[in-house]
Protein backbone atom coordinates (compact mmCIF):
# COMPACT_ATOMS: atom_id res chain seq x y z
CA UNK A 1 0.00 0.00 0.00
CA UNK A 2 2.92 2.12 1.12
CA UNK A 3 4.70 1.69 -2.19
CA UNK A 4 1.48 2.13 -4.41
CA UNK A 5 0.89 5.67 -2.95
CA UNK A 6 4.76 6.65 -2.97
CA UNK A 7 5.50 5.74 -6.58
CA UNK A 8 3.42 8.63 -8.26
CA UNK A 9 5.02 10.96 -6.06
CA UNK A 10 8.91 9.63 -6.55
CA UNK A 11 7.94 9.15 -10.37
CA UNK A 12 7.08 12.80 -10.34
CA UNK A 13 10.01 13.78 -8.54
CA UNK A 14 12.38 11.67 -10.87
CA UNK A 15 10.38 13.79 -13.87
CA UNK A 16 11.07 16.64 -12.69
CA UNK A 17 14.62 16.40 -12.21
CA UNK A 18 15.26 15.09 -15.35
CA UNK A 19 13.50 18.03 -17.20
CA UNK A 20 14.98 20.21 -15.19
CA UNK A 21 18.72 18.32 -15.90
CA UNK A 22 17.63 17.97 -19.59
CA UNK A 23 16.10 21.48 -20.55
CA UNK A 24 19.61 23.04 -20.98
CA UNK A 25 21.19 20.09 -23.33
CA UNK A 26 18.49 20.74 -25.52
CA UNK A 27 18.67 24.26 -25.50
CA UNK A 28 22.39 24.35 -26.33
CA UNK A 29 21.47 21.20 -28.97
CA UNK A 30 18.86 23.40 -30.44
CA UNK A 31 21.41 26.38 -30.74
CA UNK A 32 23.92 24.37 -32.43
CA UNK A 33 21.77 23.52 -35.21
CA UNK A 34 20.00 26.67 -35.52
CA UNK A 35 21.31 29.53 -38.20
CA UNK A 36 20.46 32.12 -35.40
CA UNK A 37 19.73 31.63 -31.87
CA UNK A 38 17.21 34.49 -30.96
CA UNK A 39 14.62 33.39 -34.14
CA UNK A 40 15.34 30.03 -33.04
CA UNK A 41 14.09 27.30 -35.84
CA UNK A 42 12.40 30.07 -37.64
CA UNK A 43 15.57 30.84 -39.05
CA UNK A 44 16.43 27.57 -40.34
CA UNK A 45 18.54 24.55 -39.28
CA UNK A 46 21.83 24.32 -40.78
CA UNK A 47 25.06 22.25 -39.66
CA UNK A 48 27.75 25.27 -40.56
CA UNK A 49 28.44 26.07 -36.74
CA UNK A 50 29.43 21.98 -36.04
CA UNK A 51 31.67 22.63 -39.26
CA UNK A 52 33.12 25.38 -37.90
CA UNK A 53 33.70 23.92 -34.86
CA UNK A 54 35.01 20.67 -36.57
CA UNK A 55 37.70 23.03 -38.19
CA UNK A 56 38.90 24.92 -35.54
CA UNK A 57 38.85 22.81 -32.75
CA UNK A 58 38.99 19.07 -34.02
CA UNK A 59 42.43 18.87 -32.76
CA UNK A 60 41.25 19.45 -29.15
CA UNK A 61 38.85 16.50 -29.45
CA UNK A 62 41.47 13.91 -30.23
CA UNK A 63 43.72 15.11 -27.90
CA UNK A 64 41.43 14.94 -25.11
CA UNK A 65 40.57 11.42 -25.46
CA UNK A 66 44.13 10.50 -26.00
CA UNK A 67 44.92 12.00 -22.93
CA UNK A 68 42.18 10.43 -21.06
CA UNK A 69 42.62 7.17 -22.36
CA UNK A 70 46.62 7.50 -21.16
CA UNK A 71 45.57 9.09 -17.97
CA UNK A 72 43.66 5.34 -17.28
CA UNK A 73 46.26 3.18 -18.75
CA UNK A 74 48.79 5.05 -17.15
CA UNK A 75 46.91 5.12 -13.19
CA UNK A 76 46.30 1.00 -13.64
CA UNK A 77 49.82 0.94 -13.66
CA UNK A 78 50.46 2.85 -11.07
CA UNK A 79 47.29 3.02 -8.98
CA UNK A 80 46.29 -1.05 -8.74
CA UNK A 81 50.13 -1.91 -7.32
CA UNK A 82 49.44 1.06 -4.91
CA UNK A 83 45.77 -0.02 -4.27
CA UNK A 84 47.10 -3.45 -3.06
CA UNK A 85 49.98 -2.11 -0.71
CA UNK A 86 47.73 -0.01 1.13
CA UNK A 87 44.95 -2.96 1.41
CA UNK A 88 47.88 -4.87 2.95
CA UNK A 89 49.31 -2.99 5.00
CA UNK A 90 47.18 -1.22 7.64
CA UNK A 91 50.17 1.06 9.48
CA UNK A 92 49.87 4.56 10.70
CA UNK A 93 52.13 5.30 7.59
CA UNK A 94 49.79 4.09 5.16
CA UNK A 95 46.85 6.00 6.57
CA UNK A 96 49.35 8.66 5.95
CA UNK A 97 50.29 8.29 2.79
CA UNK A 98 46.44 7.43 1.11
CA UNK A 99 45.55 11.09 3.17
CA UNK A 100 48.15 12.49 1.08
CA UNK A 101 47.28 10.84 -2.05
CA UNK A 102 44.13 12.55 -2.15
CA UNK A 103 45.49 16.62 -1.54
CA UNK A 104 45.29 16.99 -5.12
CA UNK A 105 41.06 16.35 -5.13
CA UNK A 106 40.81 18.73 -1.71
CA UNK A 107 43.25 21.10 -3.34
CA UNK A 108 41.70 23.71 -6.31
CA UNK A 109 42.91 22.68 -9.81
CA UNK A 110 44.57 25.79 -10.15
CA UNK A 111 46.68 25.49 -7.16
CA UNK A 112 47.85 22.39 -8.42
CA UNK A 113 48.52 23.60 -11.54
CA UNK A 114 50.70 26.51 -10.15
CA UNK A 115 52.47 23.59 -8.46
CA UNK A 116 53.27 21.47 -11.34
CA UNK A 117 54.54 24.89 -13.67
CA UNK A 118 56.94 25.81 -10.58
CA UNK A 119 58.25 22.45 -9.77
CA UNK A 120 58.36 21.53 -13.66
CA UNK A 121 58.18 24.98 -15.87
CA UNK A 122 61.56 25.08 -16.68
CA UNK A 123 61.35 22.11 -18.69
CA UNK A 124 60.54 23.73 -21.78
CA UNK A 125 60.00 20.55 -24.14
CA UNK A 126 57.84 19.19 -21.31
CA UNK A 127 55.91 22.68 -20.35
CA UNK A 128 55.03 22.83 -24.02
CA UNK A 129 53.69 18.99 -24.85
CA UNK A 130 50.68 17.79 -24.12
CA UNK A 131 52.97 15.12 -21.38
CA UNK A 132 52.12 18.13 -19.19
CA UNK A 133 48.60 18.10 -18.62
CA UNK A 134 48.88 14.09 -18.74
CA UNK A 135 51.03 14.21 -15.42
CA UNK A 136 48.11 17.27 -14.22
CA UNK A 137 45.28 14.46 -14.98
CA UNK A 138 46.99 11.54 -13.60
CA UNK A 139 47.94 13.36 -10.42
CA UNK A 140 43.98 14.75 -9.94
CA UNK A 141 42.50 11.46 -10.98
CA UNK A 142 44.65 8.73 -9.20
CA UNK A 143 43.22 8.99 -6.16
CA UNK A 144 39.37 7.89 -7.43
CA UNK A 145 40.98 4.70 -9.25
CA UNK A 146 43.50 3.83 -5.93
CA UNK A 147 40.39 4.27 -3.21
CA UNK A 148 37.91 1.74 -5.68
CA UNK A 149 40.75 -1.02 -5.62
CA UNK A 150 41.81 -0.94 -2.17
CA UNK A 151 38.31 -1.17 -1.30
CA UNK A 152 38.06 -4.20 -3.43
CA UNK A 153 41.51 -5.45 -2.22
CA UNK A 154 40.18 -5.53 1.57
CA UNK A 155 37.28 -8.03 0.50
CA UNK A 156 37.64 -10.49 3.10
CA UNK A 157 37.38 -13.44 0.75
CA UNK A 158 40.39 -12.21 -1.58
CA UNK A 159 42.28 -11.89 1.54
CA UNK A 160 41.33 -15.53 2.06
CA UNK A 161 42.26 -16.54 -1.68
CA UNK A 162 45.87 -14.77 -1.03
CA UNK A 163 46.93 -16.39 2.40
CA UNK A 164 45.68 -19.90 0.90
CA UNK A 165 47.86 -18.88 -1.96
CA UNK A 166 50.77 -17.90 -0.44
CA UNK A 167 50.06 -21.25 1.71
CA UNK A 168 50.06 -23.47 -1.18
CA UNK A 169 53.90 -22.52 -2.48
CA UNK A 170 53.00 -19.31 -5.34
CA UNK A 171 55.07 -15.98 -5.46
CA UNK A 172 53.39 -12.50 -5.26
CA UNK A 173 53.68 -12.33 -9.25
CA UNK A 174 51.22 -15.47 -9.82
CA UNK A 175 49.17 -14.29 -6.59
CA UNK A 176 48.85 -11.00 -8.09
CA UNK A 177 48.34 -11.60 -11.35
CA UNK A 178 47.07 -14.86 -11.58
CA UNK A 179 43.65 -14.35 -8.79
CA UNK A 180 43.66 -11.11 -7.13
CA UNK A 181 43.92 -8.65 -10.10
CA UNK A 182 41.08 -10.56 -12.08
CA UNK A 183 38.92 -10.91 -9.59
CA UNK A 184 39.18 -7.04 -8.84
CA UNK A 185 38.68 -6.56 -12.37
CA UNK A 186 35.26 -4.87 -11.95
CA UNK A 187 36.41 -2.43 -9.32
CA UNK A 188 39.19 -1.66 -12.70
CA UNK A 189 36.94 -1.02 -14.89
CA UNK A 190 34.51 1.13 -12.84
CA UNK A 191 37.72 3.20 -11.13
CA UNK A 192 38.65 3.55 -14.69
CA UNK A 193 34.97 5.21 -16.01
CA UNK A 194 35.59 7.47 -13.32
CA UNK A 195 39.20 8.61 -14.32
CA UNK A 196 38.53 8.67 -17.97
CA UNK A 197 35.13 11.34 -17.09
CA UNK A 198 36.93 13.12 -14.66
CA UNK A 199 40.19 13.72 -17.30
CA UNK A 200 38.25 14.22 -20.31
CA UNK A 201 36.01 16.94 -18.49
CA UNK A 202 38.99 18.50 -16.22
CA UNK A 203 38.94 22.68 -17.34
CA UNK A 204 40.35 24.48 -14.00
CA UNK A 205 43.68 21.85 -13.83
CA UNK A 206 43.71 22.47 -17.41
CA UNK A 207 43.38 25.58 -18.04
CA UNK A 208 46.39 26.54 -15.97
CA UNK A 209 48.89 23.69 -17.46
CA UNK A 210 47.63 24.37 -21.29
CA UNK A 211 49.38 26.60 -24.12
CA UNK A 212 48.25 28.16 -27.29
CA UNK A 213 49.18 24.66 -28.62
CA UNK A 214 48.34 22.11 -26.42
CA UNK A 215 44.08 22.65 -25.88
CA UNK A 216 41.64 19.95 -24.77
CA UNK A 217 38.12 19.79 -25.11
CA UNK A 218 36.83 22.08 -22.21
CA UNK A 219 39.72 24.32 -22.55
CA UNK A 220 38.64 24.93 -26.66
CA UNK A 221 35.03 25.20 -25.38
CA UNK A 222 35.78 28.40 -23.05
CA UNK A 223 37.29 29.75 -25.35
CA UNK A 224 35.01 29.33 -28.18
CA UNK A 225 31.92 30.87 -25.23
CA UNK A 226 34.10 33.62 -24.54
CA UNK A 227 35.37 34.54 -28.13
CA UNK A 228 33.19 33.64 -30.73
CA UNK A 229 29.77 33.38 -31.44
CA UNK A 230 26.85 31.53 -29.01
CA UNK A 231 25.68 29.26 -31.80
CA UNK A 232 29.84 28.07 -32.23
CA UNK A 233 29.77 27.42 -28.21
CA UNK A 234 27.00 25.46 -28.20
CA UNK A 235 28.12 23.31 -31.23
CA UNK A 236 31.13 22.67 -29.22
CA UNK A 237 29.03 21.54 -26.35
CA UNK A 238 27.48 19.20 -29.07
CA UNK A 239 30.77 18.05 -30.33
CA UNK A 240 31.44 17.15 -26.81
CA UNK A 241 28.27 15.53 -26.35
CA UNK A 242 28.92 13.10 -29.65
CA UNK A 243 32.19 12.19 -28.33
CA UNK A 244 31.91 11.88 -24.85
CA UNK A 245 28.75 9.57 -24.48
CA UNK A 246 29.35 6.82 -26.68
CA UNK A 247 32.62 6.44 -24.55
CA UNK A 248 31.16 6.74 -21.40
CA UNK A 249 28.83 4.20 -22.64
CA UNK A 250 31.34 1.57 -24.18
CA UNK A 251 32.88 2.13 -20.14
CA UNK A 252 29.67 1.54 -18.32
CA UNK A 253 28.98 -1.75 -20.91
CA UNK A 254 32.28 -3.36 -20.15
CA UNK A 255 31.95 -2.56 -16.41
CA UNK A 256 28.82 -4.19 -16.45
CA UNK A 257 29.99 -7.12 -18.11
CA UNK A 258 32.94 -7.85 -15.89
CA UNK A 259 30.67 -7.45 -12.76
CA UNK A 260 27.87 -9.80 -14.45
CA UNK A 261 30.82 -12.37 -15.03
CA UNK A 262 32.65 -12.37 -11.43
CA UNK A 263 29.00 -12.47 -10.02
CA UNK A 264 28.47 -16.19 -11.43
Amino acid sequence: MNRRTQSPGLALITAIVAIFMLTPMVLSTTAALVNNYSQGLASGLTLRWLDQVITVYGQTVVWSIAIAVACVIGNIFIGVPAAYALARNPSRWAKTFEEILTLPVAVPGLATGLALILAYGTLRDFRQSYSFILVGHMIFTLPFLVRTVTAAFQRPDLVAMDEAAKTLGANFRQRFLGILVPAVLPAIAAGSLMVFTLSIGEFNLTWMLHTPLTRTLPVGLADSYASMRLEVGSAYTLVFFIVVLPMLWLFQWCTHLLEKKYAN
